[in-house]
C-alpha cells in the first residue's frame, strides 16, 4: 500500500508520499497494522486522523514495526564490515592501508547518497562494496586487483558506518542500541582471527578459504539491508532531516564548516589509533617484555577485544545514567589507570587482565561520542559530521599505529605504551572542549 509522512516545516505541515515499499515491509506493515494504531493510541480500527498539533516522535528499535528488522540488518551489517580486518593483520602494507581511501570516498559522497537514493542507496551500494571484492579475491587474483579492491570495501565500510551509526543513534534509548550496533563491530574482530587462523591451519582448506565465508555474511548483508531498507528514499531523508534553507546541497560544507565536526573528528582519529595500535600489538608487547608463549600472548589479545565487546554491551547502561560528556571522563580516566597497569606492573597475568580492563573501558566510548553529536548537532549535519569524522579516525587507526611500528623499531616494543598513554591523555584534554549539550539558540 502506498505510505506517507507527516513532517512540520517553516510553512506549516506537509504530507510527503513514499514510493511502494518493498515486498518485506509489505508483509511486515499488514501483520502490525493493527498493533500499530494501537500503539499510537487509534482507536477507530480505520486508522482515520485526528486533528492533532505536530509532534516530534522519536523511532525506537521496534517502532515503527519494520525498524526491528532494520536494526538487525544495521548490527549484522556492522558484524561484515569488521570481519576482514582478520586478514588485514595478516596481510600487511597497502593492502591494510588502501581501505581508507575508499573511507575518504565515503566521507565525500555520503550527503549525496543520502540526499540523492536516502538510506536505501547505502543499504544497495554498501553490501555491493562489500560482496564483490570478496568474491573476486576468493579466486585468488593478482595483488594490484587486491589493493584496487580494497579501495570498493573501504567505501562500503564508510557508507555503512555514517548512514548505520546515525539510524541507531538517532533512536530512543540510543546508548543501549549503539553499544549493541558497536558491539557486533568489536565481535567481528574478536572471532575473525579466530576462523581465519583455523582455516589456514595444516589440514584446513587454507588462508584464502577465509574470503568464501565474509562473501556469504555480505551476501546475507545485502539481502538483509535491501529488503528492509527499501521505503527510505532521498525525498523520506530530505524530509526527515531537512535544512534551515530547504535546499538539497551544502550539508557537507556545513559539517566540515562546523567546529564540533573537526573535535569530533580528531577525538575519533585518537581512539581508533589508539585502539589500534593496543589490540594490534598487545601480542607483541606480552611475547617480547612479560616473556608469554604466543598462545598466551593471543589469549590477551582476545581478552582486549572481548573485553571491548562485553563494554560496548554492558556500560551502556552507565553511559546512559552518567550522561555521555562525565561518563566518557571516567571511561578515560580508567583508561589511563589501567594503560599505566598494563605497562608499569611486570608480571604476565596482571597484563592480560589489564588488557581485558582496557578494552572493557575503551569499548563504550565511541557509541558514547556518536549520541552526543547527535544531539549537539542539527540532524541535516548528521550524516555528514559522522562520515567524516570516521573516515577522518580511520585514517588514525592506520597512521598512529604505523607510529607505534616506527618507534618499536627504533626504541623498542618497551616504548609503545607511553606512546599510547600519551594519546589517551590527548583525548581527555580534547573532550573537555566537546558541549555537554545543544546550544538552545541552535538551528537546524
Amino acid at each position: 500500500m502506498p505510505a506517507a509522512i507527516v513532517t512540520e516545516g517553516p510553512s506549516g505541515v506537509a504530507v510527503v508520499d513514499l514510493p511502494p515499499t518493498s515486498p518485506l515491509e509489505n508483509k511486515i506493515s499488514e501483520k502490525d497494522e493493527n498493533a500499530a494504531a494501537a500503539e499510537a493510541g487509534d482507536t477507530t480500527g480505520g486508522g482515520a486522523a485526528q486533528p492533532s498539533e505536530a509532534v516530534e516522535i522519536i523511532a525506537r528499535w521496534n517502532s515503527p514495526p519494520i525498524n526491528k528488522y532494520r536494526t538487525l540488518a544495521t548490527f549484522w551489517s556492522f558484524f561484515v564490515l569488521e570481519l576482514h580486518y582478520g586478514l588485514n593483520y595478516t596481510v600487511v602494507s597497502l593492502v591494510f592501508l588502501t581501505p581508507f581511501v575508499g573511507y575518504a570516498i565515503a566521507s565525500a559522497v555520503n550527503n549525496l547518497v543520502h540526499v540523492h537514493f536516502g538510506q536505501r542507496g547505502v543499504a544497495f551500494m554498501a553490501p555491493l562494496c562489500h560482496f564483490i571484492p570478496y568474491l573476486i579475491f576468493s579466486f585468488h587474483p593478482p595483488y594490484p586487483v587486491m589493493i584496487v579492491m580494497y579501495v570498493f570495501v573501504g567505501m562500503g565500510n564508510g557508507l555503512a558506518d555514517a548512514a548505520w551509526c546515525t539510524f541507531i543513534g538517532q533512536m530512543a534509548n540510543a546508548h543501549e542500541m549503539s553499544g549493541i550496533l558497536q558491539a557486533c563491530y568489536a565481535l567481528g574482530a574478536t572471532i575473525a582471527p579466530l576462523i581465519a587462523t583455523a582455516l589456514a591451519a595444516d589440514g584446513g582448506p587454507g588462508w584464502w578459504a577465509f574470503y568464501w565465508v565474509i562473501t556469504s555474511a555480505s551476501a546475507v548483508e545485502f539481502f538483509a539491508a535491501t529488503s528492509t531498507f527499501w521505503s527510505q528514499t532521498g525525498d523520506v531523508y530530505l524530509a526527515e532531516n531537512p535544512m534551515e534553507s530547504g535546499g538539497k546541497s551544502g550539508r557537507t560544507r556545513a559539517s566540515i564548516k562546523n567546529k564540533l565536526t573537526w573535535l569530533f573528528a580528531f577525538f575519533v582519529f585518537g581512539y581508533c589509533g589508539a585502539e589500534v595500535a593496543l589490540g594490534g600489538w598487545i601480542v607483541v608487547f606480552m611475547t617480547r617484555i612479560r616473556g608469554a608463549t604466543s598462545i598466551a600472548g593471543g589469549a590477551a589479545a582476545t581478552g582486549f577485544w572481548g573485553g571491548m565487546t562485553a563494554g560496548r554491551l554492558f556500560l551502556s547502561l552507565l553511559t546512559a545514567r552518567l550522561g555521555e560528556f562525565w561518563s566518557m571522563i571516567l571511561y578515560l580516566g580508567l583508561t589511563i589507570a589501567f594503560e599505566l597497569v598494563f605497562w608499569l606492573v611486570p608480571n604476565m597475568i596482571a597484563s592480560a587482565v589489564a588488557a581485558a580492563m582496557l578494552g572493557l573501558v575503551m569499548g563504550p566510548m565511541f557509541p558514547a561520542a556518536v549520541v552526543l553529536i547527535t544531539k549537539v548537532l542539527p540532524r541535516s549535519l548528521h550524516v555528514g559530521t559522522i562520515g567524516f569524522a570516521t573516515a577522518f579516525g580511520g585514517s588514525g587507526g592506520a597512521i598512529l599505529p604505523f607510529l607505534a611500528g616506527a618507534i618499536a623499531n627504533n626504541k623498542g616494543v618497551q616504548a609503545l605504551q607511553p606512546y599510547v598513554l600519551a594519546i589517551c591523555i590527548g583525548l581527555t584534554v580534547l573532550w573537555a572542549f566537546v558541549p555537554h549539550s545543544r546550544p538552545k539558540n541552535a538551528l537546524d
